[in-house]
């Protein structure tokens, strides 16, 4: 697992201008999660504009071989994750349960988090349309906790009841 957490925007203006500078301590050994919030310290931590979708989460098998969080720009990278027949990506509607050692945090995912054309830039040429259904998924949190970087049980249930 690759945690991020980024106080800055540095995917702005235009891709063949490339991104900002990464800040210092970006990739994080662990990230602590607010409810409904997100997470501390991140960009959209209590944004209005993303509380519904403040977390995302993408799996290493989208991502080309020595790609990870900071070319993507999403929060938590996993691998080998499977929910039966279904994959990260197919978890639209349900509530993803991450535990890393200090307690469940479940995340309600609500939509795709669609690739964009700065994916081309920071992965390579054709990258965004290779990621187009494999760019990760974004989720609000249902629970304070932490997530560490390392081993990683997961499990995913149908939303019933999500705010």
């Amino acid at each position: 697992m690759e945690l991020l957490a980024s106080p800055a925007h540095r995917f702005e203006g235009r891709p063949a201008d490339g991104p900002a500078p990464a800040p210092a301590g970006e990739l994080a050994g662990e990230i602590r999660i607010r409810a409904g919030l997100g997470i501390v310290g991140d960009r959209y931590f209590n944004h209005p504009a993303h509380r519904d979708a403040s977390i995302t989460v993408i799996a290493r098998e989208s991502l080309p071989d020595g790609a990870g969080l900071a070319e993507t720009r999403r929060n938590i990278l996993v691998a080998g994750l499977r929910f039966g027949r279904r994959t990260l990506d197919d978890l639209v509607g349900s509530v993803l349960t991450l535990d890393s050692g200090d307690g469940p945090v479940r995340l309600a995912v609500r939509r795709r988090a669609n690739p964009c054309a700065w994916m081309d830039v920071t992965l390579g040429p054709g990258a965004w349309r290779a990621l187009r259904g494999r760019g990760g998924i974004r989720c609000v949190p249902l629970d304070d906790g932490v997530l560490r970087v390392g081993p990683l049980t997961a499990s995913a249930q149908p939303a019933t009841v999500v705010p």
